[in-house]
């Protein structure tokens, strides 16, 4: 080891680094206006060296993994040395490098004695980004121009002057005032973060500073390749599909998988996937990417710092022209939510070689975003109701599945709203959010749980988009290792003249008429081994507290219990799991 190189100094500017992306959360969590960020943390913050490699990211939403470095290097090329202290960046293209034209990413060069050493960046999903549907997501989109105002790189404030010709246009083009609230919070949250780094360096230096950093991704990239080693040679398939493109009834679209390792090196082959689709049921290759990354982090040490050291050793192969790497000009709003798809896909072929890693499926992500105007303030609103989406996910070796943790691509980092704010914020009033009992995979370890939401809409001029998945008897989250599959997503509109209109998977649907009542199931996610082998007491456990019914108890897990007393008879019990199939 090189005497300039102190390994306690490494573990500090790490640590010191993770701190840093988590101040800037925190800026984002108390400035933002929107529940999108302040409540459901849709966001990202990270930290990025002058190559725009990644010293440090906290992924609010794991989504986000990978959706800020990309960029960042490619307004390093864009811009060359066009880019001085004071500096403000403005982007979100899809097709240079995003990963969803909502996600608006703010981007900040920091400077050291006139040299730029490194970048803090903020990405967050607004609550509109034009295009012709207000809230960002749009079923109907053929083309991106459909779907919003496509921001390749350009500096809002340039040498610490506000552009305010740049800025009046983008945001004449933006529906709510609200999402220009949300990006000078973006703004603040990246001075925090150059704060941070200036004083680093000015303890340090940037000579040091960036020997301990080079340091840092070398022993970062050696902690994945050990654990890429650990994985046993070979090549692993899996699939998956997405259910409905939003045009054809009955479409599916393959993702095709192979997981080669090798040695200390692992691929992800995605040739043979399903060809992009006419609408916005395609991905960019930043999404497909950042799927691939956060399943692969929930596979090995969590400890792992996320720096550039991580991607070294991980290749990913997806042809431009499939779904999940779709060519201009494709809308691609959808591609985010084909992380749990992808997911799946990825969990089945490593099941093959870390079987006691791996989760059962988790539920697919079914969202429901509703505009309109509120009557009470005379004002548009939008919600995207996390309240109502978040499922369970797959129980895997020793555990349940979590309860009402939500999509994959967010694995728990999306919160559920607040009831009151909820109320406050939007035109409803909820009448119940509560666990669906009976929604989690059977298993040894049975999936989490999802729930149910209803509320009563007393908004003006409402609109309700669906854009999801789940609702297909072959989207189940997915049983492993004899577990069973969890429930399915719905989501219906009753009106008030007693008609229910039940929503697909993707579709616009549009006046629906004050004093609605809407009502969303986020399913379970699948169970983890045979149902036969879970401890009698845990099921009478769920039963006591009404997770599972009577009923579901001896049927799957074989489990006979008294309906008044509410005791196991345990020679029923005996005799029905000697019935094992």
């Amino acid at each position: 080891m090189s005497r300039s190189i102190d390994p306690i100094l490494a573990s500090v500017l790490q640590r010191r680094f993770k701190s840093i992306t988590e101040e800037m959360g925190l800026t984002l969590l108390r400035t933002t206006r929107s529940p999108i960020l302040n409540e459901a943390r849709d966001f990202v913050t990270g930290l990025y060296d002058c190559q725009g490699r990644m010293l440090e990211q906290t992924e609010y939403i794991p989504i986000l993994a990978f959706a800020i470095q990309p960029v960042c290097k490619y307004i390093i090329d864009y811009f060359g040395d066009d880019i001085h202290p004071g500096d403000v960046i403005l982007h979100n293209d899809v097709f240079t490098g995003g990963n969803q034209n909502a996600d608006v990413a703010v981007f900040k060069p920091i400077f050291h004695d006139k040299t730029l050493v490194a970048w803090a960046a903020c990405k967050g999903h607004q609550a509109d980004i034009g295009g012709a549907v207000a809230g960002g997501y749009n079923p109907e989109a053929r083309e991106v121009w459909q779907e919003a105002l496509r921001i390749t790189p350009v500096k809002i404030v340039e040498a610490g002057k506000l552009r305010k010709d740049v800025w009046n246009l983008i945001f004449a083009n933006i529906r709510f005032d609200i999402v220009e609230k949300d990006i000078k919070a973006e703004m603040g949250g990246c001075v925090v973060g150059e704060r941070g780094i200036k004083a680093l360096l000015e303890k340090h230096g940037f000579e040091r500073f960036q020997r301990h950093v080079e340091y840092l991704f070398d022993v970062t990239e050696k902690m994945v390749r050990n654990e890429i080693r650990d994985i046993p040679d070979g090549t692993y398939h899996g699939e998956s599909f997405v259910f409905y493109d939003g045009i054809h009834d009955g479409s599916r679209m393959k993702i095709n998988l192979n997981v080669i390792v090798r040695g200390d090196e692992i691929t992800f082959d995605f040739s043979g996937s399903s060809p992009q689709t006419e609408g916005f049921v395609n991905a960019p290759y930043g999404a497909t990417a950042s799927a691939v990354l956060l399943t692969f982090l929930m596979l090995v040490n969590p400890d792992i710092p996320h720096n550039d050291g991580i991607t070294r050793p991980i290749h990913i192969i997806n042809p431009e022209g499939s779904f999940l790497n779709a060519r201009f000009p494709a809308a691609t709003t959808f591609g985010n939510s084909i992380t749990g798809p992808n997911s799946d896909a990825i969990f089945r072929a490593m099941a093959q070689a870390l079987p006691k890693k791996v989760t059962a499926g988790w539920n697919r992500f079914l969202g429901f975003t509703i505009t309109g105007t509120d009557p009470r303030k005379n004002r548009p609103y939008v919600d995207i109701l996390f309240l109502a989406l978040k499922g369970g996910s797959g129980g895997t070796w020793e555990a349940d599945g979590y309860d009402h943790i939500g999509l994959i691509n967010c694995a728990g980092g999306i919160l559920a709203q607040d009831y009151e704010m909820f109320e406050l914020h939007d035109p409803h009033f909820l009448i119940k959010h509560e666990y669906l009992p009976d929604s989690a995979g059977a298993g040894r370890w049975r999936g989490g749980l999802g729930v149910e939401t209803e509320f009563v809409i007393h908004g003006n001029n409402v609109t309700g988009i669906a854009f999801g998945d789940g609702i297909d008897e072959e989207a189940r989250a997915f049983g492993f290792f004899g577990g069973k599959e969890g429930a399915l997503n719905s989501a219906e509109l009753q009106y008030p003249d007693g008609v229910v209109r039940r929503a697909k998977s993707k579709e616009i649907i549009r006046n629906i008429p004050k004093g609605t009542v809407f009502r969303q199931v986020a399913g379970g996610g699948g169970g983890y081994g045979h149902p036969f082998e879970r401890p009698i007491e845990k099921v009478l456990e769920d039963v006591t507290n009404e997770l599972v019914s009577i009923e579901k108890a001896r049927d799957d897990y074989g489990v006979v219990i008294d309906p008044v007393s509410l005791t196991v008879d345990f020679e029923a019990t005996r005799r029905k799991r000697g019935e094992r199939p």
